[in-house]
C-alpha cells in the first residue's frame, strides 16, 4: 500500500506516559513540584483528538494551568507519547487561534516527532516549548497545539543507522 492509499487510514496511537516519567519531566521543567498536584494533573491528561471528521490536526491539551508573559519562553511536558508506523511523522504546530491572537509559536517552530522517538528512555514524551508575543493564560484541558501525521520518503542511497535515545537535539549528539 503506498502513502496515497494509506491516507486517512490509522497510522498511530496516542498514549499517556507513565506517571514516573511525567513526574521526572515536571521536576526538570518547574521550580517547585508538588507530587500530589502532579499526580492529579497526570490523571486528568487528555489524549489528543480531532475536533471534526475533516480536521487534519489532533488537538493537544494543556496538562495543567499555565500563564505566559509577553516574549517569555516556557518549556513543559504534555504527558503524551505516540506510537507511529514507520514511514510517517507527527508534525506539531500551534493552534492557529493562539498564534493569531497571542503571537504564540513553538520555540522549535514545528515539532517533528519521529516514529523511533517512542522507544527513547523518556518513553517518547512529547514536550512543548512555547513563546508568546502577548500575555496569555491557558487552563488545564485548553487546546495548545495540533499534531498532523504526514508520510515521508527517504533517498535511494539512504545510510541512516543511528539509534535515537532522547528528545530535542538528540540525533545531533
Amino acid at each position: 500500500m503506498n502513502c496515497i492509499e494509506q491516507m486517512g487510514k490509522p497510522v498511530a496511537i496516542f498514549e499517556k506516559v507513565s506517571f514516573e516519567e511525567y513526574l521526572s519531566a515536571c521536576k526538570k521543567c518547574y521550580d517547585e513540584v508538588d507530587e500530589e498536584i502532579v499526580r492529579k494533573d497526570w490523571e486528568n491528561i487528555r489524549l489528543p483528538i480531532r475536533a471534526t471528521k475533516g480536521s487534519a490536526g489532533y488537538d493537544f491539551f494543556m496538562p495543567r494551568p499555565m500563564s505566559f508573559r509577553p516574549m517569555s519562553y516556557r518549556f513543559f511536558p504534555t504527558g503524551i507519547r505516540c506510537r507511529i508506523d514507520p514511514g510517517w511523522v507527527l508534525m506539531c504546530c500551534p493552534k492557529s487561534g493562539l498564534g493569531s491572537k497571542y503571537g504564540m509559536c513553538l520555540t522549535n517552530t514545528i515539532g517533528v516527532i519521529d516514529s523511533d522517538y517512542y522507544y527513547s528512555d523518556n518513553e517518547g514524551h512529547i514536550m512543548a516549548g512555547v513563546k508568546v508575543g502577548r500575555e496569555m493564560s491557558l487552563g488545564a484541558g485548553d487546546k495548545l497545539m495540533q499534531g498532523i501525521f504526514l508520510p515521508y520518503g527517504t533517498t535511494y542511497d539512504d545510510i541512516a543507522d543511528g539509534v535515537r535515545n532522547g528528545g530535542f537535539g538528540s540525533t545531533g549528539k
